[in-house]
């Protein structure tokens, strides 16, 4: 985990008073069309901000540098939560963790199943997270070892690919020269 942009977050948890933001990537149609003739959509970054105490209004607009400026630690929970999906598992892919011990964990600066298990056990027991911990621990070893199957996999059909492939070529070759047997041909 990017702990310099989680301390970060720590020293500014609350942005402004009353104020909430979320920062998130919606897909929006860019005008272009592809090859197929299907729109081209891209992923843009919005800011989603709701003000205490009012459920009728929501500020949902592209992210812009003001907006990044007024919600640094907001902002920087989501760029860390988009480095941690790059490279693992996200948290929602858990059927362990129910929506609000999702939440939790990504209020923390945790985003995916690997970051959970990586987790020093003092600091997931001080988070209250260690049974979390130890599921995901169970779920990397359990993905590991999915892989190794995979691997096998793949390698038993290419060497299946590989014996048809000779097999064909005995074939081809043994009715281009036949094979004569005391001076007769078979």
């Amino acid at each position: 985990m990017d702990f310099e942009l989680f301390e970060k977050m720590a020293r500014h948890a609350d942005s402004e008073d009353g104020v909430s933001a979320r920062f998130y990537d919606r897909a929006v149609k860019t005008g272009k069309i592809d090859a197929s003739g299907f729109p081209v959509f891209e992923d843009v970054c919005f800011c989603e901000i709701r003000i205490k105490d009012n459920t009728t209004e929501v500020f949902d607009q592209p992210a812009d540098e003001s907006k990044i400026k007024r919600f640094p630690a907001e902002y920087a929970r989501y760029r860390l939560g988009k480095k941690q999906r790059a490279v693992g598992t996200p948290l929602e892919q858990f059927a362990f963790l129910t929506q609000a011990e999702t939440e939790a964990l990504k209020f923390r600066g945790i985003f995916t199943i690997e970051a959970l298990a990586e987790l020093a056990d003092d600091r997931a027991e001080g988070l209250n997270l260690f049974r979390e911990k130890k599921l995901a621990l169970r779920f990397c070893k359990a993905a590991k070892e999915q892989m190794s199957v995979v691997q096998y996999s793949q390698k038993l059909e290419a060497a299946e690919a590989e014996i048809a492939r000779l097999k064909q070529r005995l074939t081809e070759a043994s009715k281009v020269s036949p094979v004569e047997k005391g001076g007769k041909r078979l």
